[in-house]
């Protein structure tokens, strides 16, 4: 993969996971909290954007700031901890499942010059399936590095990627994959 024009967005990862179906989303989720902290170190050093696409849990003032205060302390804090947005991240505010739905992620892409996006994050059955499909309406090419995506079951997440890989075409291959070289 090139390492021009890629950008990867971490989607719905900082999370107070306080819904119904929220530890069996954790379990399936800790396993890829190493391998997306080390593509997130991977990505920065060779200075490709981190864009974080979040839910907004109903804070519609769009404050990276309140969002994150508001998942510290619950279930998802682990990930709010090992994955708290830098300084030089950006972060987008999602309604929805699609983080191009409602939101400025294409005019951020573009203004990046991104025409590759690497994908990552929770849910691999939700989120992360319409926000590739979404992205793939938009001609990006796009990776899903299935050790870096959770849903709550196994079987969910599995089900995504075989969709996300035989529909769309999209690489879904480890993390461990990568190179940019």
């Amino acid at each position: 993969m090139k390492k021009t024009g890629t950008a990867l967005l971490i989607v719905d990862i900082i999370n107070k996971m306080d819904f119904e179906g929220a530890e069996d989303l954790l379990a399936e989720t800790r396993p890829i909290l190493t391998p997306l902290v080390e593509l997130k170190h991977i990505c920065k050093s060779y200075d490709i954007p981190v864009i974080y696409v979040n839910d907004n849990f109903g804070l519609w003032q769009e404050n990276v700031d309140q969002i994150v205060e508001e998942c510290r302390g619950g279930l998802g804090d682990p990930f709010v901890q090992a994955l708290h947005p830098q300084q030089d991240d950006y972060f987008i505010i999602k309604p929805k499942h699609s983080g191009f739905f409602g939101t400025q992620l294409d005019i951020l892409l573009k203004h990046l010059d991104v025409s590759r996006l690497i994908i990552t994050g929770i849910t691999t059955d939700m989120c992360i399936l319409f926000t590739a499909n979404d992205a793939y309406m938009r001609e990006y090419e796009i990776w899903v590095p299935q050790d870096c995506t959770a849903a709550e079951t196994t079987e969910a997440k599995n089900h995504a990627l075989e969709i996300l890989h035989t529909t769309l075409s999209i690489d879904c291959s480890d993390s461990t994959t990568v190179s940019f070289d």
